[in-house]
């Protein structure tokens, strides 16, 4: 059965995530060398800081050291994708996954960027639920400081802007439910390109591997494999659009039957579902869970 890996971003970390694949001494060492590298524990931040967990300078570090973690043990066990794709942070999992890069680069890559991340402090974001996509695109055309963050689904996206603007696109349309995010800034939007600018300068140097399996990005959600292509898809990602309903529709057309989230929580799978008919899906965030995929 030809299966894809799919990766979850911030929003997905909940509290005790990680603790239990402790027991395994590969990934206790992994731990360990991630405290090397980032100067705090991110098994110490999962099992008891909630606050630490949801600020984003700490979030997405400790979803790729567990991400990570869990394809390690994947792949120990015999099993392989036959292609990846990563939602936002998620994305830099699926490198890792496809060995572009190794787990030191990638860590340090996520490293600096949750941190200029962290520093954003203009715009926001907000979700939307149960909309009219053709409304949506062209109201979003029409208004200033605002851009389509997130295509999650056909009836699920995030805007993201400043505060005007999502209040602007707020008014205009029909929607079932707004939730304002609990973030720093307006992520995926080129409000953030200054943050952009100082990730690019760290990216520049690093060597990207062409993939061994193919990669579907943010920004462009057509596969591929090419080492450069990838680094240039990583490059936009920032200030790009997260083209996840557009992902999970190239999942079918690569031949893909099943899906497995790594990763806690189920969310890209349900977006998946709701995109795809006909494809399984299946979540591995656990010890118990890595068992029984297995």
């Amino acid at each position: 059965m030809k299966t894809a890996w799919v990766f979850p971003g911030q929003g997905s970390q909940i509290l005790g995530m990680g603790v239990d694949l402790l027991a395994i001494d590969s990934a206790k060492t992994t731990f360990d060398r991630s405290a090397e590298i980032l100067g705090w524990s991110v098994v110490d931040i999962c099992q008891n800081d909630e606050v630490k967990l949801a600020n984003t300078q700490y979030t997405q570090p400790c979803l790729y050291v567990i991400e990570c973690i869990l394809v390690d043990q994947l792949k120990f066990k015999g099993l392989n994708p036959h292609a990846v794709a990563g939602h936002s942070l998620g994305e830099f999992v699926a490198l890792y996954a496809a060995n572009v890069f190794d787990f030191e680069t990638g860590l340090q890559l996520v490293k600096r960027r949750a941190e200029l991340m962290a520093l954003a402090s203009e715009g926001g974001m907000t979700a939307l639920l149960g909309f009219d996509r053709a409304q949506l695109e062209a109201v979003i055309a029409d208004t200033e400081g605002v851009v389509l963050a997130n295509d999650n689904s056909a009836v699920q996206a995030v805007i993201s802007g400043t505060a005007e603007g999502i209040a602007a696109v707020l008014a205009k349309i029909k929607l079932k439910r707004a939730i304002p995010l609990k973030v720093s800034g307006a992520f995926h939007s080129p409000m953030m390109a200054t943050a952009a600018t100082e990730f690019g300068k760290l990216l520049a140097p690093v060597t990207f591997h062409d993939a061994q399996i193919p990669v579907l990005s943010n920004v462009s959600p057509i596969a591929a494999t090419d080492g450069g292509e990838l680094k240039e898809r990583l490059d936009r990602q920032i200030t790009g659009s997260v083209r996840w309903r557009e992902i999970s529709l190239q999942l079918p057309e690569l031949g893909i039957q099943r899906s497995i989230e790594v990763g806690p929580g189920k969310v890209l799978g349900g977006l998946i579902k709701r995109t795809c008919e006909g494809i399984l899906t299946a979540q591995v965030g656990t010890r118990s869970e890595l068992d029984a995929i297995a």
